[in-house]
């Protein structure tokens, strides 16, 4: 049975990834430490919590001592590490918290690993089979033309303190494979979608948003380009990593589905319009889009060559963009109530920070 130490396992990709491996996985026992941030939900797991394949901790990764107790209690031997600041408009007015959770965080779980599976500084294995997964993004890539996808031998080149902070742990982690011989694994992905993911993300914000009938802000012109990958995809190409990655590599995980940011937006519109309807008045929801004052040092372009992972591994994405997106607008139109649960005065006051002045 692996024992699997998952991270910030109570936000939007974590509890994907904890759901969709014990629904599919038997032999995999998992724990969760989650600080518990706005965006960090236990509610996102309430269907497993019972699980006695699952155990929940509270505590933040910048816990040195905490994160050695959970390596030593439950004889990890694989870590799949999601904790991180992930918000680049948030990293843009606070760095501090990205530095210290996306570095010294990452740095506190490869010490307590290193102390757990190797034997001595020069870095003989105490143990076979032990994985450290690291899963980071495709910003720290930088930014694209219009053509060309990043690959894994893509210089780094972060534009925002997210992207440099998930830069520097990511060579952390290359760091520590190549010093002791710590086995591990790192995951660039594109921009990921679906259930449970919070509103302050474009996809969620604008399906919020547009089901209250409220403005639908859009960045500078709208016509920056992301690649889009429905998250359980996501959490299947990790597992796969997990299985059959080679220790000391990296992995591009891409959906093969770029769109414009206004793409995604008029999508969003308009199966919002099929399935509830129009506006009072017959307008349509594309009425609602306002064009507000762009991000700074916002990237034009990403796009992923998961050919490596393809061809290795063996793994792509099932589901289309199209089926994607009519999955994602069904589970949020289900789940009011969710909606409701996280988007309290915190995050309406953190909304009129981000969009009410642009």
């Amino acid at each position: 049975m692996k024992k699997i130490l998952v991270t910030g396992g109570c936000g939007f990709i974590g509890s994907n990834f904890i759901r969709h491996a014990l629904e599919n996985y038997p032999d995999y026992r998992i724990v969760n430490l989650d600080k518990l941030t706005y965006a960090g939900n236990p509610g996102n797991l309430t269907d497993i919590e019972k699980n006695p394949l699952y155990r929940f901790v509270k505590g933040d990764i910048g816990d040195a001592a905490l994160v050695r107790q959970v390596f030593a209690q439950e004889q990890i031997d694989t870590v799949v590490h999601f904790a991180a600041e992930s918000h680049v408009d948030r990293s843009i007015t606070g760095p501090a918290e990205f530095v210290q959770t996306n570095i010294m965080g990452t740095f506190n779980l490869l010490e307590a690993a290193r102390e757990a599976w190797l034997k001595d500084p020069s870095g003989n294995p105490s143990g076979n089979g032990c994985r450290f997964l690291h899963v980071s993004t495709d910003e720290v890539y930088g930014s694209l033309g219009e053509t060309g996808a990043f690959q894994e031998t893509t210089p780094y080149d972060p534009r925002s303190p997210y992207s440099a902070s998930k830069a520097s742990s990511d060579h952390l982690v290359s760091a520590y494979f190549h010093t002791y011989g710590l086995p591990t694994l790192i995951t660039n992905c594109s921009n990921n979608y679906g259930p449970y993911q919070f509103p302050e993300k474009l996809i969620p914000l604008i399906i919020n948003n547009a089901l209250l009938g409220k403005s639908l802000p859009v960045y500078g012109d709208g016509k920056n380009v992301r690649d889009w990958l429905y998250v359980v995809d996501h959490c299947e190409a990790i597992l796969t990593v997990v299985a059959r990655g080679k220790v000391g590599e990296t992995y591009n995980i891409g959906g093969n589905s770029e769109k414009q940011n206004i793409e995604i937006v008029h999508t969003i519109c308009d199966l919002l319009d099929e399935k509830v309807g129009l506006l009072p008045g017959g307008k349509d929801r594309r009425s609602l889009i306002t064009y507000v004052k762009d991000r700074a040092g916002h990237d034009r372009r990403y796009a992923i060559d998961a050919t490596k992972i393809r061809t290795e591994l063996g793994w792509t994405p099932r589901v289309n963009f199209a089926d994607g997106m009519r999955k994602t607008i069904g589970w949020y139109l289900d789940h009011k109530d969710w909606i409701a649960s996280v988007t309290d005065g915190t995050y309406r006051e953190y909304y009129e920070k981000m969009y009410g002045g642009r």
